[in-house]
């Protein structure tokens, strides 16, 4: 079992940063992929970043390419998302996810095992 808490959220000005992370219990952490998604109100969650268990693969979207990194200290069982140039679109409750199995489709939400309960980012023009 694991589970998953978020931290580092806040309300930041356009242009600003903001470093998230993911704090997990259990052995096994450092076996799982590990996905940041976001949710604004009224969308769908929306896929962020992905890093492989290893932390040598790693992906986003397109929308924060440039802007964000995802990184990830096993020893520590932490994954970060380090945040800058914030845009006030990227406003929304971002929550990170561990994938048990390692799918190949990591953009999909549902194959994440757990979640955690997420924390508000919020940015300001």
């Amino acid at each position: 079992q694991v589970q998953l808490v978020e931290s580092g959220g806040g309300l930041v000005q356009a242009g600003g940063s903001l470093r998230l992370s993911c704090a997990a219990s259990g052995r096994t952490f450092r076996t799982y992929d590990v996905g940041w998604f976001r949710q604004a109100p009224g969308k769908d969650r929306e896929f962020v970043a992905v890093i492989s268990w290893t932390g040598s693969i790693t992906y986003s979207t397109d929308l924060v390419k440039g802007r964000f990194t995802i990184s990830r200290d096993n020893g520590m069982k932490t994954v970060y998302l380090q945040m800058n140039s914030l845009k006030p679109e990227d406003t929304a409750v971002y929550y990170c996810a561990a994938d048990q199995y390692g799918s190949d489709r990591a953009t999909n939400p549902h194959v994440y095992n757990y979640w955690g309960q997420g924390t508000q980012v919020t940015v300001s023009s």
